[in-house]
């Protein structure tokens, strides 16, 4: 099983964000945190780096429902997205698959939870 989905879009990096961020919301999922890592690593380590950005996407009520069901499952939280840009100019979005990340936790309920934001993500993906 891998542990992500992706997909090349047509569109420049940030149409790619918009989007992505758009159809988020569509399905119920804001965006948490926003990790520019291009620019972290010039900051930190002074070296240039691919457009890469890190989004934190919720959906708070299949959060709500998996943080009652586990106790620790918030260091499995929020739900990573990714938007980089290659130096052929491509475009890819990538998602984090929950069901691969929680594979770890032996909890049917839990597991449930990860197939349904699964599902989501898969069709945010695949609609881009």
């Amino acid at each position: 099983m891998s542990y992500y989905f992706s997909k090349a879009v047509h569109d420049d990096f940030n149409t790619a964000i918009t989007k992505v961020t758009e159809e988020l919301k569509k399905e119920g999922f804001g965006i948490l945190t926003e990790i520019d890592v291009r620019e972290t690593l010039k900051k930190k380590l002074d070296v240039d780096f691919r457009k890469y950005k890190i989004l934190g996407a919720c959906n708070p009520p299949f959060a709500y429902e998996a943080l009652q069901t586990e106790n620790n499952v918030g260091t499995m939280l929020p739900c990573n997205i990714i938007v980089q840009e290659f130096k052929d100019g491509t475009v890819e979005v990538s998602s984090v698959d929950p069901l691969a990340s929680m594979a770890a936790i032996h909890n049917e309920k839990l597991k449930r939870i990860a197939k349904k934001v699964r599902e989501k993500l898969k069709k945010i993906i695949s609609g881009l």
